[in-house]
């Protein structure tokens, strides 16, 4: 089922996730219904905070992005990213391995706002997977950059508090036009 996105201004996506402590039918069919909106969005990742939830729970797909490649390592092992995708990501913890770079981002809680965010290249990944088993990993590029910023929503951080005051100055009147059709569509 496709679920509504929230965007820039709704007070959910300040608020951290509750961890998530059993993979119920209802968390399972969450999932479900996550990926199918991100995908019909066009997006490469979406956190619960996204869509009204406020849980440690986000889901990433960086299969057919070519412009930006990604790596992933599971047991220290190169391995192929696609094999691997879509990533279920529950109670995620992250560790940077390298050093910063700045890259494009966008969210889709902001529609057709883009700017350059500041993160490590590669990180290394705790999670529980959507059978609630522990998955360990390590990644970079896309998937590192995605990871972190859905990583971000589930601790109601927003990429637009990574930008440096020049970055977000330049999009400001985008942000405010957003945070105000937001807040009106919330009366």
């Amino acid at each position: 089922m496709l679920l509504s996105i929230v965007t820039y201004g709704h007070p959910i996506l300040r608020k951290k996730g509750a961890k998530i402590d059993r993979i119920t039918p209802e968390i399972r069919q969450l999932i479900e219904d996550m990926l199918e909106t991100m995908h019909a969005a066009k997006g490469v990742g979406l956190a619960a905070q996204q869509v009204g939830k406020a849980l440690q729970l986000a889901v990433i797909d960086v299969r057919g992005v070519t412009d930006r490649p990604s790596s992933l390592h599971l047991a220290s092992q190169p391995s192929n990213v696609d094999d691997y995708m879509p990533v279920v990501l529950i109670n995620p913890e992250i560790s940077p391995l390298g050093p910063p770079q700045e890259g494009p981002e966008g969210c889709l809680s902001f529609p057709e706002i883009y700017n350059d965010v500041c993160r490590p290249e590669s990180i290394q990944v705790k999670t529980l997977n959507r059978n609630g088993e522990v998955t360990e990993f390590q990644c970079g590029g896309l998937l590192s950059r995605a990871i972190q910023h859905e990583t971000d929503h589930l601790n109601g951080i927003l990429f637009i508090d990574r930008m440096t005051r020049e970055k977000k100055d330049e999009i400001r009147p985008d942000l405010d036009k957003l945070q105000a059709i937001t807040k009106a569509g919330l009366k």
